[in-house]
């Protein structure tokens, strides 16, 4: 099963989008967007910039705790990953959102 986006509205009014893999877990989350068109636009540059591997910024958590960002060619974070607990899973999640990203289909749960 191939990955999906899904678009919601959270309860301050803002949308966001999540990347799922063909699993249903959830590998990337985006920002909160105040216009939906500008979420649909996050959803576009997650699928440009997901195949380039310097667009992955590879984050430590206060706790100890990996993560990335994926970032647009201005340098802004387009989504966030979940926490992982060692290196490989982290690589595992970037390798994720590269093979999902790019064919994920669109779930609008707004309209």
């Amino acid at each position: 099963m191939a990955g999906k986006f899904e678009i919601s509205k959270r309860s301050n009014g803002e949308f966001q989008f999540v990347l799922k893999a063909g699993n249903g877990q959830v590998i990337l989350t985006s920002e909160g967007y105040s216009a939906k068109a500008s979420c649909t636009n996050g959803v576009e540059s997650v699928r440009k910039n997901s195949q380039d591997d310097q667009r992955y910024d590879r984050k430590t958590a206060s706790n100890g705790k990996l993560f990335f960002n994926l970032t647009a060619s201005n340098g802004q974070v387009i989504g966030s990953s979940q926490m992982y607990a060692d290196d490989s899973g982290r690589g595992n999640g970037i390798a994720s959102v590269k093979e999902n990203a790019p064919g994920a289909t669109v779930d609008d749960q707004t309209a």
